[in-house]
């Protein structure tokens, strides 16, 4: 019997360090989330995957590198014309968007492809700056390889790291999650031979994520397993968009006189829809007028 017959876990994230200090390892549980985002913008087969994968990604990195400030990544195929996007918040909200150059096609038609794709992940530092890093996703390699060349490339962060969404023949989010381990400088070449070997048989998550629901803990103990550790932290996950009447406000609030004076002699409500989620705002010309007010 396993735990996915009896039990739906939450979605979470889990940190934790080894007692000697070599390791510190976060695991996260992301298939709500996931589910959430793909049922609002209908995405099927690897572009599913693929996007799950990133939102995860996202999350992983976020909570090792900057647990407190807000997180983007972007993934670019070799021609612009598909972009995924995954935005993870200190809060725990996280949400994602598929977008491509031609909207007469379909996303689900044309499946997105990681050769020769470029990952973009931009995050707020503690000063306030914003840090951004560019890497080529390697060949050959998938989303995890992808993150793990962020990581050593631009973060200089040795770390070893899965993600995997597991979709059943429905298309719902079976399973989706990951785990990052970060080596710290305490390592010696013992403990590391041990987590590299023991890892080894951690690349593919899929089927143990689906075995245990993706629980973070129960990740968590099969990384270190017969190592001592201590569970740092834990807190909840979820997918949660941004969009308010207040952003779309402040948006067209950035557009020129002339443009909002054109808007408001039309006379008709302006409708804007979210990519992330689908809402729809209406906004009316005296709401327009009141921009008008202010600039």
């Amino acid at each position: 019997m396993t735990m996915s017959d009896k039990t739906h876990h939450h979605d979470g994230a889990m940190r934790a360090m080894t007692d000697d200090g070599a390791f510190r390892v976060v695991t996260v549980r992301t298939t709500d989330t996931v589910q959430r985002m793909l049922e609002l913008q209908g995405h099927t087969g690897d572009n599913a995957k693929r996007l799950g994968e990133l939102l995860t990604g996202a999350v992983l990195v976020r909570e090792t590198m900057a647990p407190d400030y807000r997180l983007q990544a972007l993934l670019r195929s070799p021609d612009n014309r598909y972009r995924l996007v995954a935005d993870s918040h200190p809060d725990g909200g996280s949400r994602g968007l598929l977008t491509q150059v031609e909207r007469e096609m379909k996303p689900e038609r044309t499946q997105f492809s990681l050769k020769g794709s470029t990952l973009e992940i931009v995050r707020t530092l503690y000063s306030g700056d914003l840090h951004r890093g560019v890497v080529e996703v390697p060949d050959g390699g998938g989303m995890s390889e992808a993150l793990m060349s962020y990581l050593q490339g631009s973060e200089q962060v040795a770390s070893m790291l899965s993600v995997a969404c597991v979709l059943g023949p429905d298309q719902r989010v079976i399973a989706a999650g990951g785990y990052l381990v970060q080596l710290l400088p305490e390592v010696g070449r013992g403990p590391l031979a041990i987590m590299a070997e023991r890892l080894s048989d951690f690349r593919d998550i899929s089927e143990l994520l689906a075995k245990t629901d993706a629980a973070p803990s129960p990740l968590l103990d099969e990384i270190l397993y017969g190592m001592p550790f201590t569970r740092l932290s834990e807190h909840s996950l979820s997918w949660k968009c941004r969009c308010s009447t207040v952003r779309v406000m402040s948006s067209l609030a950035t557009l020129s006189k002339a443009d909002l004076s054109e808007l408001i002699e039309d006379g008709k409500p302006i409708e804007l829809s979210c990519d992330f989620c689908g809402q729809t705002y209406n906004i009316s010309a005296p709401q327009l007028a009141g921009l008008m007010e202010q600039s």
